[in-house]
């Protein structure tokens, strides 16, 4: 009997083999469920261009909104865009940009060492701020750089940090005015866009971003821009800044203009080779893109109906709201009106208690799953209580109103008889 006994014993071996077919298969489940989930979070209808730039955001200045973007908020070195902030300190700080300044020994520190931009100025010369501002922007010279630096404050890296703080760049900080490589001299492609739009609204800034060349007040020499001088992009740009360094690779914060709108391109990460041109390339490719492709289109004319929303007690079933003007917004060329959507947030049935000129709610208007604009919902006309509706609807309430009004009637008159 104990023989037969111990042929249903189930060995060690066995019961170890078994644990570790169970584990595995555990493993190979979750295994298959991060890459299902990793497939549904792709967003496949992220725009994929042939560019080298590791970092990138453009936006569409007449509407303030994002068109393309590429790792925005990822922390990286930015080389001679932070010239731009110099700029902007300068711009803020001084009131008369002709006063003039000696250039000293000390502007001229490390330029050779460090491999250095010079705009070409002089030691013992005497220009003018605004001198020292074209040489900054155009062919990003560190001399200029150090010369504004040491003139404007003499907290001059504190402003700069202040000035970050003030327009919301909340992940960048400055180590130094021209754009050292260092681990404290940092932003993102995002915080970038936000100096450089403020920095387009000084009319001198924009001047200056926008020239090609620019001889000096004493007229010693001539600076050219290293954007509006190349031939790889066209007429469409308008200017920007350029800045490389081992640690940042080609970068360049750009303004373009095409499709009666200004565009922001910012770019860093591009490879650092003797060509040196990649930045340009990929502003010259994303650019392109966008001009080639996308244009400003009518998803919504004027007088449509946008909403028709219920009543309660009023004259009309329902009442219809109307777009009072064109709704137009920049969307690729083949739209596919399929793609439009609207969702509307607020109140669903109109009553008498409503007025003209009331806010009902707000209708979003939305293209392949993008927020494009939104349209306020407000009642044009008071609406009219209609007595008939309210008693229809309460047809049975108001007969059985009647009727005991009746029988009470009734009961009065019998009791006055009596």
């Amino acid at each position: 009997m104990l023989k037969n006994v111990k042929k249903y014993f189930i060995s060690k071996e066995t019961i170890r083999t078994y644990v570790i077919l169970k584990v595995v298969v555990n493993c190979m489940k979750k295994l298959l469920l991060l890459i299902t989930l990793s497939f549904i979070c792709i967003n496949v209808s992220a725009l994929e261009l042939n560019i080298s730039s590791d970092n990138v955001v453009m936006y569409n200045m007449k509407d303030n909104k994002v068109l393309y973007e590429k790792n925005s908020n990822e922390k990286v070195q930015i080389a001679s865009l932070t010239k731009i902030m110099t700029a902007i300190v300068t711009l803020d700080t001084i009131k008369d940009l002709n006063n003039r300044i000696t250039l000293t020994s000390d502007d001229f520190k490390n330029i050779i060492k460090e491999n250095l931009v010079s705009a070409g100025f002089k030691r013992g010369q005497t220009v003018t701020y605004l001198d020292l501002l074209y040489g900054l922007l155009l062919p990003s010279g560190a001399d200029a750089a150090n010369a504004l630096t040491r003139t404007v404050d003499d907290n001059f890296i504190d402003l700069m940090n202040d000035k970050a703080k003030e327009l919301g760049m909340d992940n960048t900080h400055f180590s130094n005015s021209i754009g050292l490589d260092s681990k404290n001299n940092y932003s993102t492609v995002n915080d970038v866009y936000k100096m450089f739009s403020y920095a387009l609204k000084n009319e001198q800034f924009r001047k200056i971003i926008t020239t090609s060349k620019y001889t000096m007040s004493d007229g010693s020499f001539t600076v050219r821009s290293t954007v509006k001088n190349n031939k790889l992009v066209g007429s469409y740009l308008l200017g920007g800044k350029t800045g490389t360094t081992d640690g940042a690779g080609l970068c360049l914060a750009s303004l373009a203009s095409f499709d009666d709108s200004e565009f922001i391109l910012i770019t860093t990460g591009a490879p650092y080779d003797k060509k040196g041109k990649h930045n340009l390339e990929d502003a010259k490719v994303i650019y392109e893109y966008f001009k080639d492709n996308y244009d400003y289109q009518t998803i919504v004319s004027k007088g449509d109906i946008i909403l028709s929303l219920a009543t309660k007690y009023l004259k009309e079933d329902k009442i219809d709201f109307y777009v009072s003007n064109d709704i137009v917004t920049y969307l690729p060329n083949n739209l596919d009106k399929k793609k439009i959507t609207y969702k509307y947030d607020g109140i669903k049935i109109v009553d008498s208690s409503m007025k003209k000129g009331d806010k009902l709610g707000k209708v979003k208007i939305y293209y392949d799953g993008n927020k494009i604009d939104s349209v306020d919902i407000i009642m044009k006309e008071t609406p009219k209580f209609s007595i008939l509706k309210f008693i229809c609807v309460h047809k049975v309430s108001f007969i059985l109103g009647i009727l005991t009004l009746l029988i009470i009637l009734l009961f009065v008159v019998k009791k006055k008889r009596k």
